[in-house]
């Protein structure tokens, strides 16, 4: 078999992000406005302080603007969603992100069901969940979004494809099962008590790895010229599939890292400019 397909998100971001630029400066020719990302962070969780200055950093390459909402730790629930309804109604703010995870007392999907569905780029409010599994006009959750952007920009062929996605989390495992079924992929989602797991692996076309366990995905596991999509990250560059003994067997796999992770941000930059040209009636 050839040497395997790269599914390069790097690359792919930085493509898309040139794009991005030129509409941002349209939209400010246009109206005069800047589009404005607003990402809430809870606490000072190290990981979720570097994931938000990398959303930062991808806002100003594009133009756009990031404004930074540092709650601390103690922060309730009803406070949070009261910051978030205050940036509902500023007109200047054209997407939300709430960094999560959040603090363990704070109840999390309600927090997300107060986002704007307008402003909800991040695809975590179940009202907008519910719209993009009905293929009704709506935002889509970020690193679903991202997966399926790569594997159409590679020409990866989903219809009538058998995939399989190992989690359900409901801004990953779930939202990305219901997008594959969307482009017509036959599609299973595996769990914790999924059975025979390994033999349900082993029919896929496409394995969507989402479990957050390092090299949980064996090189047995998977078919001949399978595609791999490893959305995990885990501590020392590790994914959620054993890339190095798979990569044989596959005919295609997105890296770690360097694969999903840049589309998750560039899907959230890319919507948030979305955003600002439908408010602004330049869609």
């Amino acid at each position: 078999m050839s040497a395997p397909l790269v599914l390069d998100g790097k690359t792919l971001a930085k493509s898309v992000e040139q794009e991005l630029a030129s509409r941002v400066q349209r939209i400010k020719e246009k109206s005069g406005v800047t589009p404005i990302l607003a990402t809430i962070i809870v606490g000072s969780d190290p990981a979720s302080v570097t994931y938000v200055r990398m959303k930062g950093n991808a806002c100003r390459r594009i133009g756009m603007e990031s404004l930074k909402v540092e709650l601390p730790e103690e922060t309730t629930t009803q406070q949070l969603i009261d910051k978030i309804q205050e940036l509902n109604r500023d007109e200047n703010v054209h997407g939300i992100l709430l960094q999560h995870p959040v603090p363990a007392h704070i109840d999390e999907m309600a927090c997300f069901l107060s986002i704007d569905v307008s402003k909800d780029v991040d695809g975590v409010n179940p009202n907008t969940f519910g719209r993009m599994a009905l293929q009704m006009d709506s935002f889509k959750c970020a690193t679903p979004y991202g997966i399926i952007t790569l594997l159409k920009h590679y020409n990866i062929q989903i219809a009538g494809k058998e995939a399989v996605v190992i989690g359900r989390s409901p801004i990953l495992g779930k939202p990305v099962a219901m997008l594959l079924l969307n482009e017509n992929a036959t599609v299973t989602i595996c769990h914790s008590k999924t059975k025979d797991l390994p033999n349900v692996v082993r029919r896929a076309d496409i394995v969507v790895a989402a479990v957050g366990r390092p090299k949980f995905v064996k090189a047995d596991w998977i078919k001949e010229g399978c595609v791999l999509v490893d959305a995990g990250y885990n501590p020392g560059n590790i994914g959620d599939i054993d890339l190095e003994n798979c990569i044989s067997k596959c005919s295609a796999y997105t890296p770690v890292p360097g694969g999903v992770g840049p589309m998750t941000i560039n899907r959230l930059i890319y919507q948030t400019v979305e955003s600002a040209e439908k408010k602004l009636g330049l869609a």
